[in-house]
């Protein structure tokens, strides 16, 4: 490793939310470290709201990562990754951080060229074979310490786990039915295994003393209406009506929020808003809600976590009772 500060940065995790929320300690950790750098960091359409604007970065790159996985795009997706890979060489950067850890963040980590390009020893699909320095990252480890491990290794203080934000204005893209205290719902999750019962939420909903906001993408819409509509009147959907800045506003102004495993989750542990996290086929040694006043509801049966995109039984998200969750949200409430 070169004992000469590096003059640019490129940060390569494209997705998903989640990630992308657990890497900004080490994004914290690493300006703090080299701060007459420049960071760029290369992000997947859809995802760059919850990064632009930051002060620390000098530069968004946003791929169409999702087009190009179509064949009838084939070409066009060709003829984009090779302007890619162009621009990124003519920016020569010093170092190139994988943190995504797959084949085609790794051939875009090998195309920067840069002298220093690191990643973990357990990146998946033979992407190692791009790297020049490898880092250990560890498999039962928190997300955010598995990436801290990387600003570590690059001689950055990491004793300190910060998640900045960038400066958003705090407005949302449409007027949203948010007075007084309340509480947040996220009844979506990638994986529809992950996913608790929309109807579960909404039986939850009625029965605490709060109104709740539910939130999610537009592709939530129909599970968040089985909530509100299961809910006595308790709860209100704003799924697919805010942007990312919209987004983290609702959260941050929240008095809690009751999710499955998935991004909004993570952005409202590192707001510092509590979160009661419901886990089944997930790890949350892994991916739960990072920090300290969050509370794991789940299920100690001998088959989870498993980790499996579907499942026909569900059996450790079934287990989790409304009445478990209520009770466990109603004692902090009181207290």
């Amino acid at each position: 490793m070169s004992n000469l500060a590096p003059k640019k940065i490129l940060i390569i995790k494209p997705s998903s939310l989640g990630d992308i929320v657990h890497s900004l300690p080490a994004l914290n950790a690493i300006h703090r470290c080299f701060p007459g750098a420049e960071i760029h960091w290369l992000v997947a359409k859809g995802l760059e709201g919850i990064l632009e604007g930051h002060p620390m970065l000098t530069r968004l790159w946003v791929i169409h990562k999702d087009e190009w996985k179509m064949i009838t795009r084939l070409h066009s997706t060709v003829g984009e990754l090779q302007k890619l890979f162009r621009n990124l060489r003519a920016e020569h950067f010093d170092y190139a951080i994988d943190l995504q850890g797959l084949f085609r963040s790794g051939l875009i980590t090998r195309a920067t060229r840069a002298p220093m390009r690191i990643g973990f020893e357990e990146a998946r699909e033979g992407s190692t074979l791009f790297y020049t320095h490898m880092v250990a990252g560890g498999k039962d480890v928190h997300a955010v310490d598995r990436y801290l491990k990387i600003a570590a290794y690059l001689g950055c203080d990491v004793s300190e786990v910060r998640f900045p934000f960038p400066p958003f204005a705090g407005g949302a893209r449409e007027e949203l039915p948010l007075t007084g205290e309340y509480g947040v719902m996220v009844p979506g999750a990638r994986k529809p295994v992950n996913r608790w019962p929309a109807e579960r939420f909404g039986e939850l909903a009625s029965r605490l003393p709060l109104k709740t906001v539910v939130v999610g993408s537009r592709g939530d819409r129909t599970l968040a209406d089985k909530v509100v509509g299961r809910s006595k009147g308790k709860a209100s959907s704003i799924a697919g009506k805010t942007d990312l800045e919209g987004l983290v506003s609702v959260i941050r102004n929240a008095r809690f929020m009751v999710s499955n495993d998935t991004g909004p989750m993570h952005i409202a542990a590192a707001l510092g808003v509590p979160v009661f996290a419901l886990f089944g086929p997930a790890n949350p040694a892994r991916t739960g809600p990072y920090g300290k006043g969050h509370t794991v509801i789940r299920k100690e049966i001998s088959c989870s976590p498993c980790y499996k995109r579907s499942c026909k039984s569900a059996l450790c998200m079934d287990m989790i009772k409304v009445d478990e969750v209520a009770a466990i949200i109603s004692d902090f409430l009181r207290r």
